[in-house]
C-alpha cells in the first residue's frame, strides 16, 4: 500500500485525501539520516476540526526527534499536517497520533510532539506525547 504514495517532484502540492495518506507519504519521502543529534520542526499554522462542534481549531505543532536511520522530509511533513485540516480530533489525541505516525514513518530513537491549541472560548490547551525505543 505505502509504495503508491509519493508527492510530485514539481508543481503544486495536491490536497491530502486523508490522514492515512499523509502518514504514508511521510514514510515514503523520508531520507537517510545525517550525523545530527536532534531535529526540530515548528509548524506555526496547524489546523484541525473539533470533533464535537465542527469548528476549526488553530495552533502550532512542535516535533523534535532524535534520528536513527531516516529523517522527515519537510515538504512531506507539510502535506501530512495539512491532512488534519478536515479531520475531527481532540488536541490530546493529535499529539499522540502525530508521535505514533512519526515513529511509524522514520522509526527515530525518540520523538516528542507538542500541540499548542490557540484559545477558543477563552481556553488554550497544550498537549505533549513522547515515544522512544526501549533501552
Amino acid at each position: 500500500m505505502s509504495e503508491n504514495y509519493y508527492l510530485p517532484r514539481s508543481g503544486p502540492m495536491p490536497r491530502p485525501n486523508s490522514v492515512e495518506e499523509g502518514r504514508e507519504i511521510l514514510k515514503n519521502e523520508a531520507f537517510g539520516a545525517p550525523n545530527v543529534q536532534e531535529i526540530t520542526f515548528n509548524a506555526l499554522e496547524f489546523t484541525a476540526v473539533c470533533p464535537k462542534t465542527g469548528q476549526p481549531d488553530f495552533g502550532r505543532v512542535e516535533i523534535s526527534y532524535t534520528p536513527q536511520d531516516k529523517c522527515i522530509e519537510s515538504k512531506s511533513l507539510k502535506f501530512y499536517l495539512w491532512s488534519f485540516r478536515d479531520q475531527g480530533a481532540f488536541c490530546e489525541s493529535l499529539a499522540a497520533q502525530i508521535a505514533d505516525d512519526v515513529m511509524y514513518a522514520i522509526d527515530p530513537k525518540r520523538v516528542e510532539v507538542t500541540v499548542y491549541q490557540s484559545a477558543r472560548g477563552g481556553i488554550e490547551l497544550t498537549t505533549k506525547a513522547v515515544r522512544e525505543h526501549d533501552k
